[in-house]
């Protein structure tokens, strides 16, 4: 007899679980799940609990053992910019150059340590979920109630659930009365879920197993017992948590691109090397020193030293651009990888929607209506065929409106900043809300006796007395009722017309306004009253039985938030698709997918979660690029959808707000959790946190994504060509048997002062325009593409020949070698600040007046550049330091003539691409 038995299936080959022909517990009848277990109804004696408590353990979900501290440091040393920084320092320090190897040792210590800030979301994820767990329990044993420490609670346990009592472990229910549990947190619904005893089906989904209680969830109505089933690990939280551990690291598109270009680097420099040693030794007989010397010239020109560092600037800046646009950045590279997302999973409830449900419809007998406003603040018209009406005038909606308001036990608050909460149902809430629109508070009215909510019978009534009941001047009093259409409608013999009058019922009528109103998506809830002698002061379902007059019907929705309707019409434009991944039914998604233009053909496909359960990994894969919307969710099926997703190449990002999203959000490439309404968990596991639950927002963080990696992407095309053209002067001046134009040391002062002043520049431009009306780029394309290469070859073959031919002019005109390798200095320099104008735009024209406006840090870099190069050739120390000597007002001219002529050359380049491409 197995006991605590798996309740789970796995997540990436579900066709191999389904063989163990074993009744899940959800679908056996009470007695049977006690019989499985080896318990009673009366619970487990405590010997028996001690026996299974040695056996099984603690009721608590186990802390992972951390990893060893020099294991994380040699995993983030594991990137090859690091190695490229680590290269750069040994070569300065084989040139004894301890100054320079400190820095730069530094900017790999600092890259390091914040890699080691970040780690451990998903850590901190386990101890979020950890930390939702019951600490009390209420439990059958020896035949008496008692409160327990949840820990101490073993399959089998009979457990006792008062409303506001956290669920301690995964239950099968016993006994219920009007039970009813938010389960949000773990099934995405948006509403409680309603429980009961009655089995459900075998192969019900998470959401759907109304016959269960799931520990971390709380019991919101109504009273059960139930016998514990699962316990620690085994409960659906304890899955998850296993989940989040469980999955692996997303590499972000970024870090594989500079990944490549490190390589490339390295295989350069070395490719570079070993001709210059070749062709240094066979052809000009260069001693091993001078080879040796300018090798090492050659490689710390050619390693873009701030690279690194100028990345996590970037980013650094761009996280704080987001937190200003309501996105908190918890992991630096998800900032430029949230602007390569190809798709966004989207949970429903709360980032799509408002997740304050809405009275939105309300059909009579004799008319529609409509009502304005949304949320819970007591807002909005009432419309009849697009005219205002006054509720107080309309007899039939006047009614509707009473009903909502007294057979009702919701309010909303209005708090000092004026917003609106629910205190109480959330459905109620939106009748209670439409009461309010219509100016009803229910003053003067009695509530006498009420029936209240059960599961099994849907509805609640309430028997009240009218305002002047207590003078005589009322003879009867009212019995209202509230519920379920199906389970009112059976109760209604008659009807209420528009001008008040009672009819008989159309029952065909009704069942039409159902199918109406559900087809919109809408939660319906019909309204129904009855009379009770003066002197009645009970209520019962007998009373509720027949004869009763049919009011009304109020369609209910969590309506859409209207900015987050342009901003996916703003995505697919963008050329990103945006999914729905909800716990909520398959109608009331697909209706909401329409409206929010997710979906534009109703026909098309829907997955809901008992489909995903039969379905395998392959077809999954290949139904999941076409599928836009996924109903009644479980945890493995939105992680089994992400990882078919990332299957096809797309770069995902995936949003929630219960711990049952912590998974998918960690398997993500973005996981974006909500700030508000979300749980710590979410939170832990996400990299980005929404501090105003909006989907907006998310659209937003895309395109500063995009921004941030355009600008990432500019920086690496200025950085390279300097470098690259640096490296060219030494190269050639080898292959030529020249003397060297360029001192190490001189070439550490360029790289130095460029990499403090220029680099940064680019980091800060604005968003260029049309950005979000292209399609995502390729996350398997490398940072620089042909053109790009191309043009860092052209670049740095100008700025090389720049720096060559003004030493080599210099020195033939009788300046000392010192001013001539100055002067190559300064041309450096300053065709590195020209050539940073052409980098501000890579789509369009430099050649404007628009190259000089729009960012105030390239101004400030680029007088602290000519500042420094100043410095660098009229400061004596520095004379001394970098064997540099003081420049005539010509060279200073040739310098800057030289520089100008750059900037020409490459719009010219430019110029010519442009033509090319608009004529192909």
């Amino acid at each position: 007899m197995s006991v605590g038995r798996d309740l789970a299936r796995g997540t990436e080959d579900i066709e191999d679980t389904k063989g163990d022909g074993r009744t899940p517990y959800w679908a056996m009848e009470p007695r049977e799940v006690l019989a499985e277990l080896d318990s009673e109804a009366n619970g487990l004696s405590g010997p028996q609990a001690a026996t299974r408590h040695e056996k099984g353990g603690p009721n608590r979900l186990e802390s992972r053992k951390p990893e060893p501290f020099w294991h994380k440091l040699a995993r983030h040393l594991n990137d090859v910019l690091i190695f490229v920084l680590l290269i750069a320092a040994a070569l300065k320090a084989v040139m004894g150059d301890w100054v320079d190897f400190a820095v730069i040792m530094a900017v790999a210590v600092i890259n390091t340590a914040i890699g080691l800030i970040q780690e451990g979301r998903a850590e901190k994820a386990l101890d979020a979920i950890r930390g939702m767990l019951s600490t009390e329990a209420q439990v059958l044993r020896d035949g008496q109630w008692s409160k327990v420490d949840a820990e101490e609670l073993v399959v089998g346990d009979v457990v006792r659930l008062r409303p506001g009592d956290r669920v301690p472990a995964d239950m099968r229910i016993l006994d219920a009365t009007g039970l009813r549990a938010e389960e949000s947190a773990l099934t995405g619904e948006s509403v409680p879920a309603t429980k009961d005893v009655t089995a459900a089906e075998t192969d019900a989904g998470l959401g759907d197993r109304s016959s269960m209680l799931f520990s971390s969830t709380i019991v919101v109505a109504g009273a059960a017992t139930g016998v514990v089933v699962a316990i620690g690990k085994d409960t659906e939280i304890g899955r998850i948590q296993e989940m989040v551990a469980e999955v692996e690291a997303v590499e972000t598109p970024l870090s594989r691109s500079l990944g490549k270009l490190g390589n490339a680097i390295v295989w350069g420099i070395i490719a570079v090397s070993v001709i210059m040693v070749i062709i240094g030794r066979a052809v000009h007989g260069m001693d091993a020193n001078s080879l040796l010397s300018a090798t090492i010239g050659v490689a710390v020109a050619a390693v873009p030293e701030g690279l690194p560092a100028l990345v996590t600037i970037t980013l650094a800046l761009g996280v704080q651009q987001m937190a200003r646009r309501k996105a908190i950045t918890r992991r630096l590279p998800s900032v430029e990888t949230l602007g390569s997302v190809t798709t966004i999973c989207s949970d429903k409830t709360g980032t799509l929607t408002k997740n304050e449900m809405t009275a939105q419809f309300v059909r009579t007998a004799g008319r529609t209506i409509t009502v304005e406003g949304t949320g819970y603040a007591p807002e909005g018209e009432f419309r009849e065929n697009d005219v205002s009406v006054d509720p107080g005038e309309l007899p039939d909606l006047q009614a509707v409106i009473e009903i909502s308001a007294l057979a009702n036990d919701a309010e909303v608050r209005q708090d000092g900043e004026g917003h609106w909460t629910l205190i109480g149902e959330p459905t109620e809430g939106a009748l209670h809300v439409l009461s309010r629109k219509a100016g009803f508070d229910g003053q003067g009215w009695r509530r006498l006796a009420e029936v209240p909510f059960d599961s099994e019978y849907k509805y609640m009534a309430v028997l009240v007395a009218e305002p002047g009941s207590e003078s005589g001047s009322v003879d009867e009093h009212r019995i209202l009722l509230k519920g379920a259409p199906d389970r009112v409608l059976t109760r209604c013999s008659s009807q209420l017309t528009a001008d008040g009058r009672d009819e008989p019922i159309d029952v065909g009528l009704w069942t039409g306004v159902i199918d109406e109103l559900g087809a919109k998506g809408l939660r319906v809830l019909a309204t129904a009253r009855g009379t009770a002698a003066r002197g009645a002061e009970r209520l019962g379902h007998d009373d509720l039985a027949q004869d009763l007059q049919m009011v009304g019907m109020i369609g209910i929705i969590d309506p859409p938030r209207p900015e987050a309707i342009e901003a996916i019409a703003t995505c697919r434009s963008a050329g990103i698709r945006v999914k729905m991944i909800t716990g909520d039914h398959a109608g009331t998604a697909v209706a909401i997918a329409q409206e929010m233009g997710i979906m534009d053909d109703p026909g098309a496909r829907v997955l809901t979660g008992a489909e995903l359960e039969k379905m395998s990994t392959e077809k999954l894969r290949a139904a999941a690029p076409e599928v836009d919307v996924y109903a009644r969710t479980s945890p493995e099926h939105k992680i089994r959808i992400v990882k078919a997703l990332q299957h096809h190449h797309e770069v995902v990002a995936m949003t929630g707000d219960g711990v049952n999203d912590a998974p998918a959000l960690t398997q993500a490439d973005v996981g974006v959790a909500m700030g508000i309404k979300g749980t710590e968990a979410t939170k832990e596991a996400a990299d980005v946190v929404l501090a105003d639950d909006n989907f907006a927002t998310i659209e937003r963080a895309v395109e500063e994504g995009r921004r941030i990696y355009a600008n990432i992407r500019k920086s690496v095309l200025f950085l390279l060509p300097t470098n690259g053209g640096q490296a060219l002067v030494i190269l050639v001046a080898v292959i030529l048997g020249l003397s060297t134009p360029l001192k190490p040391v001189q070439v550490l002062w360029i790289n130095m002062i460029t990499s403090v002043t220029l680099s940064l520049a680019l980091s800060g431009e604005p968003i260029e325009p049309g950005t979000m009306n292209k399609p995502p780029r390729d996350q398997r394309a490398s940072i620089l593409d042909g053109v790009a290469l191309r043009r860092i070859v052209a670049v740095s073959a100008l700025i090389g020949a720049a720096a060559l031919f003004v030493f080599l002019w210099q020195k033939d005109h009788g300046a000392s070698v010192d001013q001539a390798q100055t002067t190559a200095v300064t041309t450096l320099a300053l065709a590195q600040l020209g050539y940073l104008f052409n980098c501000r735009f890579l789509e369009r024209s430099s050649f404007s007046t628009k190259v000089l406006t729009g960012n105030r840090v390239l101004w400030w870099s680029a007088g602290a550049l000519v500042v420094l190069q100043a410095l660098f050739v009229y400061l004596p120390v520095l004379n001394t330091w970098f064997g540099s000597a003081p420049m005539t007002l010509a060279q200073w001219g040739w310098s800057f003539g030289l520089a100008v002529v750059l900037f020409l050359l490459v719009e010219m380049g430019k110029a010519i691409r442009f033509a090319r491409s608009k004529n192909a």
